[in-house]
């Protein structure tokens, strides 16, 4: 894509926390910035990503069915370590590019997925690279792109919300016939992130909002039930996705999607005031930009 347009998107990507509008409203999209193999400079492009589970996702080297494999990639031959961007985290990753059977099944998932990739193949004759983004623990949490506690977890939840958006979509493109494989997996994986999340809050962040608010005990009592409550229909939902049938699977995940959205609605009610609030427990604003 021409440098001004990509440009473009990278600003709507940071400014609008990954949404974006346009042709690529609703795309899984993330910022990849590697170093540039002769240069040395660090260069940011937005590319497509496929989730994998296990803390990696998936990139895929099209340049559109290009002759030629696209600058990022031959900047992450020469140096691995690049800058991964979601749109509301920023995390270090180690780019490890697929050979041979891995690679295969991975570009097949991404066509089971969107026939685009395939049509890419067919216009070129190089084997179309597919690189896996491990997040490197070692460098610390993912920075999360808030200006307070509390947007943060508003940023986390819309995440919940927009995967779960996605995955609706996507059953509701296929053909009624199959689960696909890359589906079971983008459920998986918003599985074990919602699974994560709700063991952080239980473990650490509501016995802390507990302590400085006590008037929020009760509240934490009823979260921690919906946790269980989520948990229960998330095993549905993997059990489900075990026997591959598109229809019970669909049924769970629109179950999941209603009692997600009003957890996390009531969540944001009583715990986003306490997150923002100063710490005399006076009140005040903050702004979304």
């Amino acid at each position: 894509m021409p440098l001004d347009f990509n440009q473009q998107i990278i600003d709507e990507f940071r400014a609008r926390h990954g949404r974006l509008s346009g042709p690529f409203e609703g795309a899984r999209l993330l910022l990849l910035t590697t170093t540039g193999a002769r240069t040395g400079a660090r260069h940011t492009t937005p590319v497509g990503y496929l989730p994998d589970g296990d803390g990696r996702v998936l990139v895929i080297a099209s340049a559109g069915g290009s002759p030629r494999h696209p600058d990022w990639y031959r900047n992450l031959l020469a140096h691995p370590r690049v800058t991964v961007e979601s749109g509301v985290f920023t995390y270090e990753a180690e780019a490890v590019v697929l050979r041979d059977a891995e690679r295969d099944e991975a570009f097949a998932r991404a066509v089971e997925a969107d026939q685009g990739w395939a049509a890419y193949q067919a216009k070129t004759d190089r084997v179309i690279p597919v690189v896996a983004l491990h997040e490197i623990a070692t460098a610390g949490p993912p920075e999360v792109n808030a200006a307070s506690p509390g947007e943060a977890i508003r940023l986390i939840h819309d995440v919940f919300r927009r995967e779960l958006a996605l995955i609706r979509a996507e059953l509701d493109d296929g053909n009624g016939s199959a689960l696909g494989a890359q589906l079971r997996i983008n459920c998986l994986t918003l599985c074990q992130g919602l699974h994560n999340h709700h063991q952080g809050e239980d473990s650490a962040l509501f016995p802390h909002v507990a302590a400085r608010h006590p008037g929020f005990a009760a509240a934490w009592e009823r979260l921690g039930r919906e946790h269980e409550r989520i948990a229960e229909t998330v095993e549905a939902l993997r059990r489900a996705l075990s026997t591959s049938d598109p229809a019970t699977a669909r049924t769970e995940v629109i179950r999941l999607t209603e009692e997600l959205e009003a957890h996390l609605s009531y969540e944001e009610e009583q715990l986003l005031p306490l997150l923002d609030a100063p710490a005399d427990g006076t009140s005040q604003r903050h702004s979304d930009s």
